[in-house]
């Protein structure tokens, strides 16, 4: 059993509690316009070009993105990690990409991760069938579920997929009594409007067993990445978020009575 990773991030704090180990697989059903994972779009190792410079002479050189591991050699990996998410109550996070995209891996690492007693987080859209969520409810502690727009058709525009299967599988997940808390990409124009914040926070309110919200605020740092890959940036024209448009959107979920962190 083979799962194709294009990175894998060692010392990780943002991807759930404590220190952890986070692995990015490729493929996603999205194309979402402000993606900062470009390559993590195609189920397919690729191509890139970086430009390094030495002695202030640009130097091009072709790197592959993407490459297949084992269950057993992720593992060997994890393991090697293992003494700092004892010493700090983290884990293995999956993530992407889709990791549900590739789930007889998926399902496979996270039984051998039960296995050896380590917390499991796995990072999702929602944007599979709800028997496959159904099969690794027992082996994720916390599932970080991205939200991003109510609206079918808003959502179709922007990310090439309809929002009602993410949601579908979020209120699935949600009652199964799961941990699970949304993460939610500030794009300003975008996410931002009022209409798609009421009803996030509506849904959030439904939901009981959601506690937690994270903004991840839109940034600019992955436009060369789409240069590199070929691919169009659509968002060239985006402002960031200000630190006041930031705090009203929290502030807007705290009414929920919701733990709210910026930039998750």
């Amino acid at each position: 059993m083979k799962g194709l990773i294009f990175d894998i991030k060692h010392y990780a704090i943002h991807d759930g509690p404590g220190i952890r180990t986070t692995l990015f697989l490729k493929g996603c059903p999205m194309k979402c316009w402000w993606c900062h994972n470009p390559e993590s779009q195609r189920m397919e190792p690729e191509i890139v070009e970086k430009v390094r410079r030495i002695d202030d002479i640009p130097v091009t050189k072709k790197e592959i993105s993407g490459a297949w591991k084992s269950v057993d050699d992720v593992m060997e990996i994890i393991l090697k990690d293992s003494v700092y998410y004892d010493e700090s109550g983290g884990g293995v996070t999956l993530s992407g990409g889709e990791p549900m995209m590739q789930f007889e891996f998926v399902h496979s690492l996270l039984g051998k991760c039960r296995e050896q007693g380590i917390h499991t987080v796995v990072d999702t859209c929602g944007i599979a069938s709800r028997d496959k969520f159904e099969k690794i409810l027992d082996r994720v502690d916390l599932f970080l579920y991205d939200l991003k727009l109510m609206d079918e058709s808003e959502s179709k525009k922007y990310t090439g997929v309809g929002s009602e299967k993410a949601i579908s599988n979020l209120k699935f997940i949600a009652q199964s009594g799961s941990t699970i808390h949304l993460r939610f990409p500030l794009i300003p124009g975008i996410t931002d409007t009022r209409h798609n914040l009421e009803a996030i926070r509506k849904l959030a309110a439904l939901l009981t067993s959601i506690k937690r919200i994270d903004i991840l605020p839109f940034h600019n740092i992955a436009k060369h990445k789409y240069h590199r890959f070929k691919k169009e940036y659509k968002l060239k024209e985006t402002p960031e978020p200000t630190k006041e448009d930031v705090e009203r959107i929290r502030q807007f979920f705290e009414v929920n009575g919701l733990e709210v962190g910026i930039g998750g």
